[in-house]
């Protein structure tokens, strides 16, 4: 069974502009055409767009995802590789979390010594001064 771009991207709840960029950036393969010419997609096309979502999801950039799905086709022989590019994205996750819980301490920090009137803003000031 196929579907038009529309129905295939409201299936997979994005825009047919999304499964057109993930076409031009060859992460999804061109898809089959109707008699009229326009798009069809497969299951397979749509399973391989719900696999890309979820990619991302997990936080793995569009370069990880090409990666992943080369990968995808032989599992038992990408296990390792894929594990290793999970790890990096986990720990690259953990520096993350450590700087936004930095962000969060000093922006509670200025809001308790902001008053949000008179003539200074301590906000501001450690914005400027860096």
């Amino acid at each position: 069974m196929t579907q038009s771009i529309g129905s295939a991207a409201k299936a997979i709840g994005i825009t047919p502009d999304t499964l057109r960029y993930y076409e031009k950036l060859q992460l999804l393969p061109p898809p089959g055409r109707n008699a009229a010419g326009r798009r069809v997609y497969r299951e397979e096309d749509l399973a391989r767009v719900r696999f890309l979502k979820q990619a991302q999801a997990l936080g793995f950039s569009l370069a990880d995802i090409r990666q992943l799905l080369r990968l995808r086709e032989s599992p038992t022989r990408a296990s390792r590789t894929v594990r290793e590019l999970a790890q990096r994205k986990r720990d690259a996750l953990e520096v993350q979390m450590r700087q936004v819980k930095k962000m969060h301490a000093e922006l509670t920090r200025l809001l308790a010594l902001c008053t949000g009137s008179g003539s200074c803003c301590p906000i501001l000031e450690r914005i400027e001064g860096g």
